[in-house]
């Protein structure tokens, strides 16, 4: 069944921790989920949280503090001492152990390396410690199977026993020569099926995907998409087999990107989350709108410029807003479809002629659909002389709206601008200015005689 936290749940489970009732607290988490234990703790203060927390086993207690948000995790682990943090550090992957430490303070992470029982996960942490967040080798974890390829099946077996203690999920067997050397994977099942005498360098498979230490987590995620896997080894320049990334991690890190992205879009600066400070959901929000006000106080710039137009025809007023509008939203769909071409790193990118001969293309015939459908309704509200100036106005805006958004984005990464970050206030704005002004331009040129 699944477990429902309510208000009055947690007042009853504060109420059992303020009166020390250990038994009926650990008889109510034997029930739950770790995953459910993680959202309690996210609703109490640091120490209620870590007296329920050391009520639990160690490795239940472990696999909960790997899989806290680690935005929430520093809050909750400052009522920890370093002699309460080791044993859970000593049940965890050497990766979300990693991860963990990094975020305490480099004397705590001194000190609870140094209490660790199990100097193997020690030394797996240290070397784990010195690759850079955003790599390959900081997201790797190094407990795997590894055997020699010059083993038989029936040896492989008994070292696959003896590794398999502390690996938590078993995806594949890596084959290795005498150097550590990566060389190909077996799997379970060839080795299961095959004569006990048999030799593994006859067995295995040669043909193995695997990632350097130095390559982008970002690329990491989209290799183990592409070929469909479950964990990947990572090797370094030498191609000794060092650790592996499993699909949880990825899983990770393809969710952040996509928090990112939708952020991006919605105009946002920076990471925000919804129970931050006044300030600081404001920090973030802040320089965009800053930037959008900028840019309408320039197009009313613009209209001002064209106040005797206006006078003459008080209507040409009331079609500003579909101009500035279509600008910004073909600008704003043109430029997502080049971001997720430039995002495509298969090699087959598209010539920028090509780009723009399609992109001219589909602008027309939007172009002449939308001006039409404006056009017809300057019939409807009695100003047909208008026809002709908003359907070719919109005509224009739409051209020049899907030139912006395909070269806007392919310039800013030219020049080594995030263009997820910067296109979509660039193109909007440009496109409020220059979409205003063109409509005027041509209202202009065609009532001239008016």
């Amino acid at each position: 069944m699944t477990f429902e936290l309510t208000k009055d749940y947690l007042e009853h489970l504060q109420s059992t921790i303020d009166a020390g009732d250990d038994g009926l607290l650990r008889a109510e988490m034997a029930d739950l989920f770790p995953a459910d234990i993680s959202g309690i703790l996210y609703e109490l203060d640091p120490d209620p949280a870590r007296y329920l927390l050391n009520l639990l086993d160690k490795s239940v207690g472990a696999e909960i503090l790997a899989n806290l948000d680690p935005n929430d995790r520093p809050r909750l682990l400052k009522a920890f001492t370093s002699e309460e943090l080791a044993p859970y550090i000593n049940l965890m992957d050497s990766d979300d152990a990693v991860d963990l430490l990094n975020e305490q303070a480099i004397q705590v992470r001194e000190e609870v390396i140094g209490l660790l029982e199990d100097r193997e996960q020690a030394r797996f942490i240290l070397d784990l410690l010195h690759y850079e967040d955003g790599v390959a080798g900081s997201l790797m974890q190094k407990e795997l199977i590894k055997i020699n390829v010059n083993l038989t099946v029936n040896a492989c077996i008994e070292e696959i026993r003896q590794q398999a203690e502390n690996v938590e999920n078993v995806y594949a067997v890596y084959v290795v020569d005498d150097n550590g050397k990566l060389l190909g994977l077996v799997s379970l099942k060839k080795i299961v099926l095959a004569r006990k005498t048999a030799k593994i360098a006859d067995i295995y498979d040669d043909d193995v995907v695997y990632v350097e230490t130095y390559r982008p987590v970002a690329e990491v995620a989209e290799v183990m998409q592409k070929y469909d896997l479950d964990a990947i080894p990572v090797v370094n320049i030498q191609q000794r087999l060092l650790g592996r990334i499993t699909i949880d991690d990825v899983v990770d890190v393809i969710t952040e990107q996509a928090e990112e992205d939708i952020q991006v879009i919605s105009g946002l600066s920076g990471e925000v989350e919804e129970d931050d400070s006044i300030w600081q959901r404001s920090k973030v929000q802040l320089p965009w709108l800053v930037a959008g006000a900028v840019g309408s106080l320039l197009a009313a710039t613009v209209i001002n410029g064209f106040q005797s137009e206006l006078g003459k025809i008080a209507a040409l007023a009331a079609f500003i807003p579909i101009i500035g509008s279509t600008g910004g939203n073909v600008g704003i769909q043109t430029s997502s479809l080049i971001l997720q071409s430039l995002a495509d790193t298969s090699g087959l990118s598209t010539t920028l002629g090509r780009r723009l001969l399609r992109t001219l293309l589909v602008a027309i015939i939007n172009g002449l659909v939308v001006g039409l459908i404006a056009g017809t309704y300057t019939f409807i509200i009695g100003e047909p002389r208008l026809f002709f100036v908003v359907a070719i106005s919109l005509l224009a805006v739409v051209l020049l709206a899907s030139f912006m958004g395909t070269v806007t984005p392919l310039l800013l990464n030219r020049i080594g601008i995030n263009p997820a970050v910067a296109s979509g206030p660039f193109i909007t704005t440009a496109n409020d200015l220059i979409g205003i002004g063109v409509y005027f331009m041509i209202a202009q040129w065609l009532l001239a005689e008016v």
